[in-house]
């Protein structure tokens, strides 16, 4: 409707239903138009100068295009308020368990509403998967076995559980971009290697892995640390060269440098 009227909102603004351009919509809607006037309902933080948001705004609304946007903003009213309604459904449904999802918000990228997801799709109860694998692998988090004749056809990851998947990588991105945090050092390893979707699916995978430990063993997220991947790697590489130094018959004795 916007563009039909020659109203470049969005030029201008990031969000049109944000609160500035929500404000602007409402004064279309009302009658208003001038642009200037329609301009100066911004938000002062809005980096487009006030000309810019008054030339974005110079067009040609007509009464059907006011009916439009009052129709359209209502559906889009009526449709937050049912996801206001569901939301404090959840979280009456999940007050018995309200410590439980409280600790998986301790995850980095897992927000109360990511924690709910996680809580009404995979539930509390970790026992019924003997191993963290098999929750990976009920959530479609792991590649499919595809082989034939020895040879793997596809590495696509197999099927599951299609909203706790969507929640988990939208979760794992957020983690990601943590500017520390063991999740990211995990995201920028494999992203070199295997790049940024399967690396992402990767970073998913171990955040359902901490939720597997986390809810069997009723404890807070423990982050391994940015410097997790070196620690490990420098361990790994002195004990390859242990071994080999053992394996031409040589005896050593390992210390810490001072």
């Amino acid at each position: 409707m916007l563009e039909d009227a020659n109203v470049k909102l969005s030029s201008v603004i990031s969000s049109v239903l944000g609160q500035t351009g929500r404000m602007i919509l409402d004064a279309l809607v009302g009658g208003e138009t001038d642009p200037t006037k329609l301009a100066a309902l911004a938000h002062p933080r809005i980096h487009a100068s006030s000309a810019e948001r008054a030339e974005a705004l110079r067009g040609k609304v007509t009464e059907h295009h006011r009916f439009m946007l009052k129709l359209h903003l209502e559906q889009i009213d009526s449709l937050q308020k049912a996801v206001r309604d569901l939301e404090a459904r959840m979280g009456d449904a999940l007050a018995p368990f309200r410590e439980q999802v409280a600790r998986l918000t301790t995850i980095p990228g897992v927000s109360d509403i990511v924690a709910q997801v996680i809580a009404s799709e995979v539930g509390l109860d970790m026992s019924r998967f003997p191993t963290p694998g098999h929750l990976i692998s009920w959530a479609g988090l792991c590649p499919r076995m595809d082989e034939s004749a020895g040879k793997r056809r596809s590495t696509r990851i197999r099927k599951g559980a299609p909203w706790l998947k969507t929640t988990l990588v939208t979760a794992a991105w957020a983690a990601a971009r943590k500017k520390t945090g063991y999740l990211r050092s995990q995201f920028l390893r494999l992203k070199s290697r295997r790049g940024p979707k399967k690396a992402i699916m990767a970073v998913a995978a171990s955040m359902l892995t901490a939720v597997y430990y986390m809810l069997r063993r009723k404890a807070d997220y423990a982050d391994l640390g940015a410097d997790h991947f070196d620690r490990r790697d420098k361990a790994k590489v002195a004990k390859r060269l242990i071994k080999r130094l053992q394996d031409l018959g040589i005896t050593v004795e390992v210390k810490a440098a001072a």
